[in-house]
């Protein structure tokens, strides 16, 4: 699965307008515009990379002319050193793109990196790992691709997907039970009702009033393997809340069906990569 191209181009143009404005002061009056170069996207640490294409449509997007070539794809392990993308083309083309083509593979490459690694930590148990929508306002889509990518599911996109009850609704509606019975006689037979838990005697309830899939919130290890055994099949359990990589395979051998995790999209380190020009 690739991003939605008109979606990618209006990220990119959006980026590319912030950053050159109505010129680059730097490059235009430096560089003549018949000079010619080569460029190198070169991997500075081992991961997972992700945004070639998308890396590549900057460069695009700035001279229809450019020439490039693909020698990493997205979901493929680099290696430090590793050529992922090369350019040929006006030189003032290059490094008028250089910053928004890195800015965005880097982090989407950061988020495969993360979610690969978190898919590998749990390998053998049967908990997957997912994201949340603690995302960047504008690039969600990218975002969640960058997931995918490394390995890992999707949450719900937005708040129409599902519904998801919440501590707040709980607490604002009067409690899981009411919550639920509203939601179901108004919710179309396609949407699933998510409740989150703090305690078991809140899992307990949503248990009876079936939800569909219930959220352990904050909860240790030891407390949802509990819950695994009180649930018994009965509705998907989904772990979130406070979760490292000290942490996280003990949560997937408690027995749970979904780690969500905000911090593959609201906090992932940027993957190290470089552009060289010739």
């Amino acid at each position: 699965m690739m991003p939605n191209k008109i979606y990618v181009d209006k990220i990119i143009k959006t980026a590319l307008l912030e950053d050159i404005n109505y010129c680059d002061v730097t490059t235009d009056y430096l560089i003549p515009d018949s000079r010619y170069g080569s460029g190198r996207l070169v991997s500075k640490a081992d991961g997972v990379v992700c945004g070639v294409n998308i890396a590549a449509r900057v460069f695009e997007l700035i001279d229809d002319k450019i020439e490039y070539e693909i020698k990493k794809y997205d979901g493929d392990d680099v290696k430090k050193g590793d050529e992922i993308l090369s350019l040929h083309g006006k030189t003032a083309a290059l490094l008028k793109g250089e910053r928004t083509a890195l800015n965005l593979i880097q982090h989407l490459s950061g988020i495969a990196t993360a979610a690969r690694r978190y898919t590998k930590i749990i390998e053998g148990t049967n908990a997957t790992i997912a994201d949340t929508r603690k995302t960047l306002p504008g690039l969600r889509p990218l975002q969640k691709y960058a997931v995918m990518v490394g390995g890992a599911k999707n949450h719900r996109y937005n708040l129409s997907d599902a519904a998801m009850i919440k501590d707040n609704h709980i607490d604002a509606a009067g409690g899981i039970t009411n919550a639920v019975t509203i939601l179901r006689e108004k919710l179309g037979h396609m949407t699933k009702i998510e409740v989150e838990t703090r305690n078991l005697d809140e899992l307990k309830e949503a248990l009876e009033v079936k939800a569909d899939i219930i959220m352990l919130d904050n909860m240790s290890p030891e407390l949802m393997k509990k819950a695994v055994e009180i649930t018994g099949g009965r509705a998907v359990l989904e772990a979130s809340g406070g979760i490292t990589d000290e942490t996280l395979r003990s949560v997937a051998e408690s027995g749970v069906d979904i780690i969500s995790i905000g911090a593959l999209t609201h906090s992932v380190k940027a993957f190290d990569i470089s552009m060289y020009i010739k």
